[in-house]
């Protein structure tokens, strides 16, 4: 028979276990500090809040991941976990409008030159500077420092004077019934090619010049009657055939 005491009393693998896991959250608790510092670097770029969940997820996969056996501290293994985690959900995640990853990456790059580079100088680096530190164009420098406007779209109520009247929407084209119209007109035009050449004249004495039905009948030597019969057997005879 199996003594009680024997089974309430835990097994060394168990007290282990326990232990490890007491160790692992004190870790995480410990550096979930280190984890929001390294999170508001980005903060200008995401929102704060997602920023410190992806931080902090990749301090828990640094504590898993952590072999003390290595020989290192703890913090010298876990800061480029967490900032590669950053990196990549900023890269995956922050950009509403898709740009190349290639630009993103350049985009990362110049972020952190301009603000070393700033500090060298006592000034804001020029494209031309920036190129030469990176190895990138001209023109790929220009590109990727324009990314910045693809993270977040911008508001529509945004001024684009100085008296700030006017706002970014109205600079945004509305419904363009000329289109409408060419589309229409192409279709009356085939239409009408199927009618005789007095009934077209007729109609379009009626609906482009705005004649009256006595001016055209006067016109065309016949009774404003039998215009009027002539005119409604036209439109018929369109509306059946567009159907």
């Amino acid at each position: 028979m199996t003594d009680t005491a024997t089974l309430d009393t835990p097994t060394t693998s168990e007290r282990r276990h326990d232990h490890d896991r007491v160790d692992r959250e004190t870790l995480i608790e410990r550096y979930l500090p280190l984890a929001r510092h390294l999170a508001r670097r980005y903060k200008g770029s995401a929102e704060l809040d997602d920023l410190n969940q992806v931080a902090a997820f990749a301090l828990v996969k640094a504590v898993d991941r952590f072999d003390p056996d290595r020989g290192i501290a703890f913090s010298s293994f876990a800061v480029p976990t967490i900032v590669g985690e950053l990196k990549r959900h900023f890269r995956d995640h922050g950009w509403v409008v898709r740009v190349p990853r290639d630009v993103q990456e350049l985009k990362l790059k110049l972020d952190r030159m301009v603000e070393a580079l700033t500090s060298e100088i006592g000034r804001a680096p020029t494209p031309a500077e920036l190129a030469d530190r990176t190895g990138a164009t001209i023109e790929q420098v220009v590109e990727a420092l324009g990314a910045h406007t693809a993270h977040y779209p911008d508001s529509l109520d945004r001024p684009v004077n100085e008296d700030g009247e006017d706002g970014l929407g109205q600079l945004i084209g509305g419904e363009d019934r000329g289109y409408a119209d060419v589309e229409n007109a192409e279709l009356v035009g085939g239409l009408l090619a199927a009618l005789p050449a007095r009934e077209r004249e007729i109609l379009r004495l009626r609906f482009q010049e705005e004649l009256t039905q006595a001016e055209i009948g006067r016109r065309l030597g016949v009774s404003q009657m039998h215009i009027s019969r002539l005119i409604r057997r036209s439109i018929s005879e369109l509306q059946r055939a567009a159907v």
